[in-house]
């Protein structure tokens, strides 16, 4: 049988575990030119709350009715003369919160798991590694010497986006939730500085260690977070727009920046960026991150947690920030 999560209602605010409901269906059988993939694990990521909206976006909304859309990893268990992909091969793609799914292959990709985990194709090296290669080099046009202000710096985006940033030679300050947080961005990622957002004043914080400004900020979260960091701004500088996750559950109108003129006086910029733009680069990305990861630039963090019928409590530590890194479910039995 195929465990599957089906999408069943929109949430207003912050999604309660009935938006949907766990089912078991028959394993689905193949079409001609089509493989079964077992999935062994699901990509957590904020994007998921916004697709659950039913409104304009860069993506179709979720139907109600249909298994709640991710981003996963598996290996092929059965082909029915799949002219690609052959039983053994390790595959990622959008399979959705389910165990198996049948496909004819189409947004799928072949990675080795021999040479990294499976979660890593997921994390680093899959979608958030992606976005943050091409928010910060091709969004942010970092440069050597420039001031990077990250926010969210301990996740899955965040993470990855101050080390490309400290590899190319940038200042890099990382915005936080907590002690541990921001001792793992100093200690274990190399970040120059670190702010912890719960204890500290983020006016005050920024004013300490960004004394000359921020060239680039890269950011997550919006909000008063976002409102901050547009008053830091040097000549030129560029704002990245990844996420705003500070609004995704809001019950109320988003809170917009009061500070935007602060763009006008500097001549600065700010851009939103999605990666699926990019997609043709892909494989570009990928090699430069494998090689910074071999020689030991470039580090990740994957936090697994297991069960498909654990979704929904796992799904809220992207909200709660009761996680480190790449968040994943692994629903392999």
């Amino acid at each position: 049988m195929n465990k599957q999560l089906i999408f069943q209602k929109r949430p207003f605010g912050l999604p309660e575990a009935d938006t949907w409901r766990l089912e078991e269906n028959q394993i689905p059988e193949l079409a001609v030119g089509e493989v079964l993939i077992q999935q062994h694990y699901i990509s957590l990521d904020p994007a998921m709350r916004g697709w659950m909206n039913d409104v304009k976006s860069y993506i179709e909304p979720i139907q109600i009715g249909d298994v709640m859309r991710a981003g996963s990893i598996g290996k092929v268990i059965k082909s029915n003369n799949h002219p690609t992909f052959k039983i053994g091969d390790c595959l990622t793609g959008w399979g959705g919160v389910q165990q198996y799914i049948a496909t004819n292959g189409e947004g799928w990709y072949k990675v080795d798991d021999t040479l990294a985990p499976m979660p890593k194709y997921i994390g680093a090296l899959g979608m958030p590694g992606m976005t943050a290669y091409f928010g910060i080099l091709e969004v942010g046009k970092i440069k050597e010497g420039d001031i990077v202000l990250v926010s969210g710096a301990a996740g899955a985006v965040g993470s990855v986006v101050g080390q490309i940033a400290k590899i190319k030679g940038c200042t890099v300050i990382g915005i936080a939730g907590g002690q541990h947080k921001c001792d793992y961005l100093i200690n274990e990622l190399g970040f120059d500085a670190a702010i912890d957002y719960k204890s500290e004043d983020i006016m005050q914080a920024l004013k300490e260690k960004c004394p000359k400004g921020i060239d680039v900020f890269f950011d997550n979260v919006g909000g008063d977070i976002l409102n901050a960091a547009l008053t830091k701004l040097r000549m030129r500088a560029r704002i990245v727009i990844c996420g705003a996750i500070s609004q995704y559950n809001n019950k109320t109108a988003v809170k917009g920046p009061s500070n935007y003129l602060s763009l006008l006086v500097n001549r600065a910029s700010m851009q939103g960026m999605v990666v699926m733009d990019y997609a043709k680069d892909y494989g570009k990305a990928a090699q430069d991150m494998g090689l910074w990861m071999m020689q030991g630039k470039l580090k990740s963090k994957e936090d697994i947690y297991e069960g498909i019928e654990n979704f929904h409590d796992t799904f809220q530590r992207l909200f709660s920030g009761d996680k480190m890194g790449k968040l994943v479910l692994k629903v392999i039995e």
